[in-house]
């Protein structure tokens, strides 16, 4: 699958997934989450690409809700938040 990311506004991404099903995504990461979350130490479209890699190996993209907040990944995903700190620690 290839995913396709587009920057909208300051916080909102327009996220393409191209598979057997093609879907979009509009995701918003406001810039306290975006920091909280990453410390600055990779872009927002660094994380939201590495979100929707997470994402995708837990369900297909026609799962994926087609409008969410980055940080609700946790509520749905409890050990996202575990992910991200490693990806942060390895990359």
């Amino acid at each position: 699958m290839e995913i396709q990311i587009n920057q909208v506004n300051k916080d909102k991404f327009k996220v393409f997934i191209e598979g057997k099903i093609n879907t979009y995504h509009l995701v918003t990461l406001n810039d306290y989450t975006y920091k909280n979350i990453t410390n600055g130490k990779k872009t927002k479209e660094e994380l939201i690409l590495y979100s929707f890699k997470f994402l995708l190996k837990k369900e297909s993209n026609t799962s994926i809700l087609s409008e969410f907040e980055l940080e609700t990944i946790n509520n749905y995903f409890p050990e996202y938040e575990l992910n991200i700190k490693n990806w942060l620690n390895l990359n």
